[in-house]
């Protein structure tokens, strides 16, 4: 759960004279004390600031994940860092985990995002030569195409025909009924 700023300096004032507020009812009292624990230490390293919610997620460089690994593998704790970093301890851990198995390439951020289903459709700004039979089926389907676009439009004269048929005929109904109810009148 979120947690509101205020809130925060309020645990962190009681937890520093020395008693812990009511645990929320959404969390378990060993997690709650172990975050009001958290909190001082972080307001300890970088002043209550670092409690406040931040409007977008900080963008790490390599240079400086690399910066605050060397600090872990030389032995300082990885808490501690983390808490002056205002980052969490587990994605110290990621970081130190990456640059343990591929170096400092593993701290540099790879492309974001879903992989294509199927690699092998990447756009590719060098198409290959056609060979002989790929020209030929080219040619067939292309005069095929054709075929069918002509088909389409033959099939679209002989649907406007029809409705002009039908039209003309409705209106001669309605001509010879005009004619007939006239015809009745004057008898």
């Amino acid at each position: 759960m979120r947690y509101s700023y205020e809130f925060k300096l309020f645990c962190v004032d009681m937890y520093k004279s020395g008693k812990y507020p009511d645990t929320p009812n959404d969390t378990t009292e060993e997690r709650f004390k172990k975050n009001v624990r958290e909190w001082a230490r972080m307001v300890e390293a970088n002043g209550p600031e670092v409690l406040k919610h931040k409007a977008f997620n900080k963008v790490w460089t390599p240079e400086e994940k690399l910066e605050l690994v060397s600090q872990v593998i030389s032995g300082k704790s990885r808490t501690d860092i983390a808490l002056k970093a205002g980052i969490s301890t587990g994605q110290l851990y990621q970081w130190v985990k990456k640059y343990k198995i591929h170096g400092y390439n593993g701290l540099v951020d790879n492309k974001k995002g879903r992989p294509p289903k199927v690699p092998d459709m990447k756009k590719s700004t060098n198409p290959r030569p056609l060979t002989e039979s790929e020209r030929e089926e080219l040619i067939r389907l292309r005069a095929e195409n054709e075929y069918i676009k002509a088909e389409n439009e033959v099939i679209k004269k002989r649907i406007a025909l029809r409705q002009q048929k039908w039209a003309a005929q409705l209106k001669a109904k309605k001509q010879q009924s005009s004619k007939n109810s006239g015809e009745k009148d004057t008898n």
